[in-house]
Parts: structure tokens; C-alpha cells; sequence
């Protein structure tokens, strides 16, 4: 039996992991037996602490890869090399609201037990929590208010500070130059929610889930299911680092780390990577319709205090889209004179012209928007794929030894406008169903049965359930006016009280035509003070990835991708990219008379690529821990 290594404590800067900066020993315990394996003990972190504690790689390992000479690397395997292994009670992937929410529960729950022993650890591939995330975002606050009933209280020293209460609701419909009022309908009521900052709130999460006793590793990317021999989910592993772009190991080579956990608990958020593993292994799908999505772009700007109006909300529908593309946009106020804007686009627009970005950037300037924006500073930018498809592409949550939680699953309430508070409740139901199964059983496959019994049984279902109807509306005979009115009789009168369900008819990727089926959308030049090109956006994300390394947007033949992509769709994949990833250049020397390119340094993880391109030959996948943007406010 294989004991573990002893703990030690690592750099955050970056999520690095060299053995150069982790040779300092973070803790050691004595081993504890636990069936069928042995384990480390790891103490909880100090309070407000992100930090995280590594098992220390062996050095003959690093010794064997760091060796590897120029020819030998030529056939180097780094599958050859074991990796060092941990074991845990509960591993979760995702340090979003629901895989925090769900750490936190589970911890409530073992230490209420009386197991300190119990150990819940957290993999997420940013280098900070909320580094990654992009939300409007407006919450319901009842299912936090269910787990951290004190989280706004005056007399709790550790609440979060950062909320602002939901004021006056507007609604709009804007022509080109005109917004028409129309009525709020009651779905969209905010009263008694909350404006919040989602990057500054899961770093809250964060921390509160540290302070009960959750491991949190910030900076480790998970890039592989690990399974039983019996095909059950046994844990995941971290990626390799010190690859270089050709794939030979560099003299900065580390093996990656395996975590087993008998309950693993995938909260990745919309079209993970290794959600999407499990979904196809499982077929969770065999039961629903595919999932929808749509892309959501957020720029968060302080304006003069004049234009500010504290807690204001205002969600529009109709311009700058087309008829034909389902989406709308959003201006929040919170804080001290900052302003939220966005605009959402569904990714079943048919019309490879178009981009969302620059969608986005005629959106704010409508006289609605750029009134409040003008003479006010961009502090900040961020894009990222949510999921549409509501009810009817739930797929199966539970499959052997783990779950879906969160925006895994699909849990987002789109008439609503609102995520959150789903994510949140979906990562408790299942924290207290992994709970309940692992306190009653000692060894054997985990299949969380009373999560998927939970589920329909809970507010999620319900909510969903009684909205089916509003999203795929739009795309029957009734185009956009038509769903407008039939969103507004549902709302209104029918409430998901009727037998049909309509369905989505096609993936976002069938939906798009051809070039030459389609008008050309011409864009105006960004003026520089409303709107802005792609990369000045980009540098506003904080975005590195280091150059050497293997493409993370994976395309097995990039040549065969242009011939196949662009006769057809004439550049979609620089269109529908929010970050200036993709690009077609000039290149006498192709057939096409241009070269794909794909600039992996400018991506912001937003996964637009691997829903929409239209061969499903873009493989998304996570670059080295701690890689990507860094959010600032979003």
C-alpha cells in the first residue's frame, strides 16, 4: 500500500508549480489508515487564505524528465512517468458558485458530524477564485440565504460587503435610435435582489469555504477523468506542465497530480471540458435535447456621479440584433458609480457575418446606453458561453462516483435572467446526498440517487419547468414579435400550466448558413471612447498564457479546417470569437489564398469556439493552471 507524500506549500503567482518554489513544507500529519487506502490529513487553511497544499513530486521523477535529452524527447511519453496521488472524500472541479457552495456544505455537514477528518478538496484552473468568472450578475439571495444565513448581516464580521440592493426595474425595446417602454414582466421582478460583482462574490465564497476546512487549489487545471475498473469516476488529474508547442518536455517538465475521491463533483460551469467527458461516457443525454447556449459579453465601467443611479436595472430586447438571432442586453448600477453592460447573443444566430462583439460595441452605443456611459471610463471587460437550453437539456445529473452541478447541468432560469441562486441550491442538494452516502457506506461505487430524487423535487425543477416555453418559442412560426407575445402570455397567464413542450430544433452549430446565403454585415471603426477594437478589449481582461506550450484550442489538421470552414463560412470562427483567437491571413502560398491561425494567447476561456464552429472540429480544452484571464469586477 502507497502512502501518501507529505504536503508542501506552493507559489499562487500564476498558478506555478515548479519544484523550485515548492520545497518549503506546508504541514506534515501523521498518516492516517482509512480503507482501502492511506491518507494525509491536511489541517484547514488560515482564514482569507487562498492558498493550497501539493503533494511533492518525486525527484527522481523530475530527475528522469529534466534529463531527457533533445533526441530522446523526440519519443519522450510522458504517460510513462506515474503520477503522485491524493486521496480525498470529495473532490469538486470548479471554483464557481455551485462547487463552492457544494465544499461548503459538505463541511457544514462533517464538521456538525463531528468529522474533522472528512476531507472535501477543490481544483480551479484560474490562478485566483472569481478569476475566471462573467455574470451579470443579479441574484436571488435564497438559496444563499439558506447556506450562510448571516451573509449580509451587520453583525458578522466575515459577511460579504459588496451587494446592492435591486432598485427601480426597466424594461426596453429598442429601434436604432429609439427605446420603447414595455412592461416588466413579473419573472423579472428584482425586489428583494441583489447587484453583485460575481468575481468579488465567489472570492468571498472562497474564503468562507476555507474557514470551514476546504482544501482550495486555486491554479490546477483538471484535465482528465480518471475511472474505476469497473468504469465508475475515481477522480480527475491535473495537466502536465513544461511542455513545449511541439510537444517535447521542457527542463521545467512536471508530471501532473492524480486526486481520487470516491464522490467526484463536476461544476465547471457552461460546456466544461471534462463535463463534456462524462456527459458522452454516461450518455446523460439520452434523455433531453441537446443544450443551447448563447455568449454573453460584459464591460464594466465607473461613470461621472451625476449619471448614476444606485441599484437601477434595465434589460432590453431588440436592437442591435437581427429578427432572426434571440438575445437582449442589460445596464446595472451598483457599487459607487460603476455601471454594469452587456449584451447577451444566442449562438443559433444563423448569419456567419456576424460577430457579437461587435454587436456589443453598437449596443452601447444607442442613445439609451452611451448617455450613461459618456465621459465614464471602461474598467474592465469579459466574455463567456451560458447555457440557453433550460428544461428540456437537463440531462442526467448522477452517473457512478460523481455528479453535475451548477451551469454543468444547465440550471440557469434565462426568462428570469438569473443563475445563480440555482447553482448555488444544485451544489447543496448534491453536497447532502454525497454526504449522506458516504457517511452510510465505506467502500463500493457512489451513485447519488437522492440527488437526481432532489432535484425534482426542489425549486430548480419548478422554476425551469414552468419556463420551457419561453426560449424555444422564438423559433417557431411565431419568429421574435411572436415569441414576444407568447413569453408575455405564459408570463402572464399560462405560467408552464400547458402539455406541450416545444423543442429546440437544431445545436447552435447546424443553425448557421452559408456566407453566400446571407447579407454582409459591414461594422463601423470603434471610436475609442464607447466602443473598442478586440484587442484593447482583450487587455483589459488580464489575459496571459504562456507562448510555449501546446495549442489548448485543439484542431487536428489546421489546414484541413480552412478548406473545409472557409469556402463556406468566410471567417466565422474570427467572427464568433469575442478575444481575436482566430483569424484567416493572407498566404499566397495556400490553395485558399489564406492561412488559418489560431493566437491561443489572446483566449479568455469563454468555450464560444467549441459550441459554434461549424464541423465541431475545435476542441476546447484547459491550458496550464492558473492561465487566462483575470477578471477584474465582472
Amino acid at each position: 500500500m502507497k502512502a501518501s507524500t507529505v504536503p508542501v506549500a506552493r507559489s499562487l503567482q500564476r498558478g506555478s508549480r515548479s519544484l523550485s518554489t515548492c520545497r518549503t513544507i506546508f504541514q506534515a500529519r501523521p498518516l492516517i489508515a482509512s480503507a482501502p487506502s492511506v491518507r494525509t490529513r491536511v489541517a484547514p487553511l488560515p482564514r482569507g487564505a487562498l492558498a493550497a497544499s501539493v503533494s511533492t513530486r518525486t525527484f527522481a521523477t523530475t530527475r528522469i524528465a529534466r534529463m531527457a535529452s533533445a533526441e530522446d524527447s523526440d519519443t519522450f511519453d510522458p504517460s510513462t512517468i506515474e503520477r503522485e496521488s491524493d486521496q480525498v472524500d470529495v473532490c469538486i472541479v470548479g471554483g464557481g458558485p455551485a462547487g463552492l457552495s457544494a465544499a461548503i456544505r459538505l463541511k457544514q455537514l462533517a464538521n456538525e458530524a463531528g468529522n474533522d477528518e472528512f476531507r472535501v478538496l477543490l481544483l480551479e484552473k484560474a490562478g485566483e477564485i472569481g478569476a475566471h468568472i462573467v455574470s451579470g450578475a443579479v441574484i436571488q439571495p435564497s438559496s444563499i440565504e439558506e447556506l450562510i444565513p448571516d451573509w449580509l448581516s451587520e453583525d458578522n464580521p466575515s459577511r460579504f460587503e459588496h451587494a446592492t440592493p435591486a432598485g427601480g426595474d426597466r424594461m426596453r425595446f429598442l429601434t436604432k435610435n429609439s427605446a420603447i417602454p414595455l412592461p416588466m414582466p413579473p419573472l423579472m421582478n428584482n425586489h428583494g435582489n441583489y447587484i453583485v460583482s460575481l468575481n468579488q462574490f465567489t472570492k468571498w465564497l472562497g474564503e468562507r469555504a476555507e474557514e470551514l476546512g476546504v482544501e482550495v487549489y486555486p491554479g490546477f487545471a483538471a484535465s482528465e477523468v480518471l475511472y474505476n475498473a469497473d468504469g465508475s469516476v475515481k477522480g480527475v488529474a491535473t495537466n502536465d506542465l513544461g511542455i513545449g508547442r511541439d510537444g517535447r518536455p521542457k527542463e521545467t517538465f512536471e508530471r501532473g497530480m492524480e486526486f481520487h475521491a470516491r464522490v467526484t463533483l463536476f461544476g465547471e460551469g457552461c460546456h466544461g471540458s471534462l463535463t463534456k467527458q462524462v456527459i458522452k461516457k454516461f450518455d446523460l443525454r439520452r434523455d433531453s435535447q441537446p443544450q443551447t447556449y448563447a455568449l454573453g459579453l460584459k464591460e464594466v465601467w465607473e461613470v461621472p456621479p451625476e449619471k448614476f443611479r444606485k441599484g437601477e436595472i434595465t434589460h432590453s430586447l431588440g436592437y442591435p440584433l437581427p429578427k432572426d438571432t434571440y438575445g437582449g442586453g442589460w445596464m446595472y448600477h451598483f457599487g459607487e458609480n460603476l455601471v454594469s453592460v452587456g449584451l447577451v447573443v444566442a449562438l443559433d444566430y444563423p448569419n456567419p457575418w456576424m460577430s457579437p462583439y461587435q454587436e456589443f460595441q453598437k449596443y452601447k452605443q444607442h442613445p439609451l446606453i452611451r448617455s450613461v456611459l459618456e465621459d465614464g471610463k471602461c474598467l474592465s471587460y469579459g466574455a463567456r458561453a451560458l447555457v440557453e437550453g433550460g428544461f428540456q437539456s437537463i440531462p442526467k445529473c448522477a452517473f457512478p462516483g460523481g455528479a453535475l452541478i451548477g451551469d454543468s447541468a444547465g440550471f440557469i432560469n434565462l426568462p428570469k435572467v438569473k443563475g445563480t441562486h440555482n447553482a448555488i441550491k444544485s451544489g447543496m442538494l448534491a453536497a447532502e446526498a454525497a454526504h449522506a452516502a458516504l457517511s452510510t457506506s465505506d467502500d463500493g461505487t457512489v451513485f447519488l440517487f437522492d440527488y437526481e430524487d432532489a432535484l425534482r423535487n426542489s425549486p430548480i425543477w419548478k422554476e425551469l419547468k414552468e419556463v420551457r416555453n419561453y426560449r424555444p418559442s422564438f423559433h417557431t412560426p411565431l419568429g421574435l414579435y411572436g415569441g414576444v407575445m407568447y413569453s408575455g402570455l405564459e408570463a402572464l397567464v399560462l405560467k408552464g400550466r400547458v402539455p406541450w413542450t416545444f423543442k429546440h430544433k437544431t445545436p447552435d452549430h447546424a443553425a448557421t448558413k452559408h456566407a453566400d446565403q446571407c447579407p454582409k454585415i459591414e461594422y463601423e471603426k470603434p471610436d475609442g471612447k464607447i466602443s473598442f477594437d478586440v484587442l484593447t478589449s482583450v487587455s483589459r481582461t488580464g489575459t496571459n498564457h504562456e507562448e510555449d506550450q501546446p495549442v489548448h484550442l485543439q484542431v487536428k489538421d489546421w489546414d484541413k479546417h480552412a478548406a473545409e470552414t472557409w469556402p463556406k463560412y468566410k471567417g466565422l470562427e474570427n467572427r464568433f470569437c469575442p478575444a481575436g483567437v482566430y483569424e484567416y491571413v493572407e498566404d499566397e502560398s495556400k490553395e485558399l489564398g489564406v492561412r488559418f491561425q489560431i493566437n491561443a494567447q489572446n483566449c479568455i476561456h469563454c468555450k464560444t469556439c467549441d459550441i459554434k464552429a461549424p464541423h465541431q472540429d475545435i476542441n476546447w480544452q484547459v491550458p496550464q493552471g492558473g492561465e487566462g484571464p483575470k477578471y477584474y469586477m465582472t
